[in-house]
């Protein structure tokens, strides 16, 4: 992938915090290695974080790879928005054939790629297919919709 418009990657986790509602531990990205108009690669390693705020029952569930493709969704609207004066917020309003091919996160010594691109919508509503994986391994494969703005609707 290239970028079409600055920034250019790699882009910092405080990079990223400074644009998502996502701060501090919440704050999942490490880093953005790629971008264009229609995709995002992003990397994160706070998967192996023992306090990482997603973890339950000290694991971390591979479905909770759905807020890492959350969150490289939402820096992608940032990113293809930068002229914007603040992001557009936005909710995830459904995931569709979501598909773990393994059991945790937390056990993946790799870091994640997480990939994300845009394949439809309209001016508020937004739909992402996401891909996490480790290496060549893929962990998680889905879909997303995303309602940006509601509370102005």
């Amino acid at each position: 992938m290239s970028t079409t418009a600055p920034p250019s990657p790699p882009l910092d986790r405080s990079w990223i915090a400074a644009r998502i509602p996502h701060s501090g531990a919440m704050c999942l990205l490490d880093a953005v290695v790629a971008w264009d108009d229609t995709r995002i690669h992003c990397i994160a390693t706070s998967h192996r974080d023992p306090a990482n705020p997603l973890r339950s029952h000290d694991r971390l569930a591979t479905v909770c790879g759905i807020e890492y493709a959350a969150q490289a969704m939402a820096v992608h609207g940032a990113l293809c928005n930068a002229a914007q004066a603040r992001p557009r917020a936005g909710f995830l309003a459904s995931v569709r054939n979501v598909e773990a091919h393994v059991a945790r996160l937390d056990t993946i010594e790799a870091p994640l790629d997480i990939e994300a691109e845009h394949i439809g919508g309209d001016g508020n509503n937004v739909l992402y297919c996401f891909t996490v994986r480790a290496g060549e391994r893929t962990l998680l494969t889905g879909r997303a919709a995303v309602v940006l703005d509601a509370s102005a609707a």
